[in-house]
């Protein structure tokens, strides 16, 4: 789990997590920010393009890169610069991955 520990929805996420019967990672990714390579990985797990992994509401986005045009790979970049700026909380669990957002996703992949 990419958990963000200021996050309520990732909170509940862990929570949820926590009363399951599975055994889980959690990887606080502003501390560890994720690589190019494994947050590419992570967004083909989650078969989304990578514009639908920014959170679009954070002020850094707003002031630095709303409306302009980025190409994947620049959006990807992004995030690796920014992590603030990727969604969450996000589950991977073999090859698939979720943005557990509602909560109850989580129960889609495991």
């Amino acid at each position: 789990m990419y958990h963000n520990p200021r996050c309520g929805k990732s909170r509940d996420c862990l929570a949820f997590l926590e009363t399951s019967d599975k055994k889980f990672e959690i990887i606080k990714y502003l501390e560890t920010p994720l690589t190019f390579n494994e947050l590419e990985e992570i967004i083909r797990k989650l078969n989304l393009n990578p514009i639908e992994v920014i959170r679009k509401n954070e002020t850094i986005w707003k002031e630095n890169f709303k409306g302009k045009e980025l190409s994947d790979c620049e959006i990807i970049q992004t995030m690796v610069d920014y992590p603030i700026l990727m969604e969450r909380p996000i589950v991977v669990y073999n090859d698939k991955a979720i943005i557990a957002r509602p909560l109850e996703k989580i129960k889609e992949i495991i």
